[in-house]
């Protein structure tokens, strides 16, 4: 939990408006404590993002994507025999571009050589069991994919664990005021106005796995979802009365 706090006293009445005008605007006239609270509650993630794909070469541009096109068809087949429904697997990028080496040899003429044309496409897969994660990693490379990346683990509902920080925020906020009011020597803190903003169900950063697959019956690629946290910061207002 972190916080700041700003003590200021506010000014009289503002104001009339103008000409035309009949409505006054009164303005709070005892001190104001502002202050600024974080509170991070955790729990088991219930999902995980992968991101993986294939990436194929050729000698023309045509050729490379029609490979591509064979491995990502393997790849998705295996996805949704493994259970994944195809709402969970979004295409999130498609690339091709010409390769070339670099390296200068001897007898060779300098300057770049071309050597093909590369196609990539990558999928983002939600996996809603957290407890195969390991075992999919691996399917995905049996599949053909070339490579994988993630898991970001996360919440599926944040509204309950945000709910539970922002019930924390405000007692903290509370019981700063009511200190600060007792040692400016001001009876009571008055709530006087709230702002939010909040981050629900995911980690701070994706956790990176490779996985390999091996021929033999090897154990799946091991996973650790670890916990999750939702944050809520909570900018609160609490007039100092006598």
């Amino acid at each position: 939990m972190k916080s700041t706090f700003a003590l200021i006293a506010l000014g009289a009445a503002l104001p009339t408006a103008a000409i035309a005008q009949t409505s006054v605007t009164i303005a709070e006239t005892a001190p104001v404590v502002t202050l600024n609270v974080t509170e991070n509650v955790e729990a088991a993630p219930d999902m995980a993002t992968v991101g993986t794909g294939v990436q194929t070469r050729a000698q023309t541009a045509a050729q490379a994507m029609r490979d591509n096109a064979v491995q990502m068809d393997k790849l998705i087949a295996a996805l949704v025999k493994a259970g994944i429904p195809k709402k969970d697997i979004q295409t999130s990028g498609i690339n091709l571009s010409a390769q070339y080496d670099y390296s200068n040899r001897d007898g060779q003429p300098s300057g770049p050589r071309f050597i093909g044309y590369e196609a990539s496409n990558q999928l983002s897969v939600k996996l809603r069991d957290i407890k195969k994660v390991g075992t999919l990693l691996d399917t995905m490379v049996e599949a053909g994919a070339t490579n994988v990346n993630g898991p970001s683990f996360s919440i599926s509902d944040p509204a309950p664990m945000l709910a539970q920080a922002r019930a924390a925020a405000l007692k903290s906020a509370k019981t700063q005021a009511d200190f600060y009011a007792q040692a400016a020597g001001y009876r009571s803190a008055r709530l006087v106005s709230i702002a939010e903003s909040n981050s629900g169900g995911n980690p701070p950063m994706p956790m990176m796995v490779s996985a390999r697959f091996k021929a033999d019956a090897a154990p799946a690629t091991p996973v650790e979802p670890g916990q999750v946290g939702s944050s809520v910061t909570l900018t609160v207002q609490y007039a100092l009365d006598k």
